[in-house]
């Protein structure tokens, strides 16, 4: 899970008189503001696995998780009785596949993905989309409301269904993105000025919209090499990629985020991957004869 949530578990955990987070990461050094707090760093996934009844996990792409999932069942450690929480965007077709295989092994898979930026991850307000065992999910409730997050939507048995929620919710995310970038470019280039165009949507649309449009005009579309973007252009095309196939697979199509992702596929290719989901930005901009980088922006690589 992100380091935002988990600081908010250790917390609850050491509150309530509960033994302390195990944690594990690729890079374990990440992990020290959980350590200061009392939590406890694994050398490994496996380890984490072995000495923990509910496990949490948040990946990058689907091929990890069908990799932990791997070494899991191939490790040999008795996972009858566990509940694997999956607070990742996967692919629908993954958890049913996740789902499928731990179950034959006696564990609980539920997949939960959660809304909601970095922001919002530390003051403990994620939506959690919820799928599996209403039993497990009813055991996690502690763990979440009121600690991570504020609000859970349970999705019924079938895990797939939580993960089409949070593709579905993702179309709306970088849909505005684009739509925003285009408004700020728009406004640009005409002379009404980017200032009044986010004031516009600030107080017509709300502070969820304004915050996307802040991305741009401060520049945390394409931040500083050394700091990590708040929605990584990688993961965004990868969710992006997840929605327009699976509207391919049932006879519909998603021409905004068609007209995303391949703006993303553009900016990745020109300023690598150390952009922000709202880096459409940068290639509004150049559609529209402007520069890439934009005044608050960083202004290469």
């Amino acid at each position: 899970m992100g380091i935002g949530m988990a600081l908010n578990l250790q917390n609850h955990l050491a509150a309530q008189g509960l033994p302390p987070l195990l944690y594990s990461n690729r890079t374990l050094s990440r992990g020290e503001p959980l350590k200061d707090i009392g939590a406890i760093p694994m050398e490994s996934f496996e380890a984490v696995l072995e000495s923990s009844d509910i496990l949490f996990t948040m990946i990058s792409n689907d091929d990890v998780l069908h990799d932990l999932v791997t070494r899991a069942i191939n490790k040999g450690i008795s996972l009858d009785g566990k509940i694997w929480v999956d607070t990742s965007t996967v692919h629908p077709q993954t958890c049913s596949e996740s789902f499928g295989r731990l179950a034959q092994k006696g564990a609980t898979f539920i997949a939960s993905p959660v809304f909601g930026a970095s922001p919002v991850a530390a003051s403990g307000k994620l939506i959690f989309a919820m799928a599996g065992s209403a039993t497990a999910v009813e055991r996690l409730r502690p763990l979440i409301l009121d600690v991570m997050g504020c609000r859970i939507i349970y999705m019924g048995e079938e895990v797939h269904k939580s993960s089409l929620l949070k593709i579905s919710g993702n179309i709306f995310v970088i849909g505005f993105q684009e739509l925003i970038a285009e408004g700020l470019v728009f406004a640009e280039k005409t002379g009404l000025g980017t200032h009044q165009m986010e004031e516009f949507i600030g107080e017509m649309f709300g502070p969820v919209m304004k915050s996307y449009s802040k991305r741009m005009t401060t520049g945390a579309w394409a931040p500083a090499l050394e700091t990590r973007p708040g929605f990584a252009i990688s993961l965004a095309a990868k969710d992006v990629s997840h929605a327009i196939s699976l509207g391919e697979q049932h006879g519909t199509r998603i021409p905004t985020l068609e007209t995303a992702l391949s703006r993303m596929t553009a900016a990745r290719e020109y300023a690598g991957d150390s952009l922000d989901s709202s880096a459409v930005y940068g290639i509004a901009r150049t559609d529209a004869g402007l520069s890439f980088w934009s005044e608050n922006s960083r202004q290469g690589n």
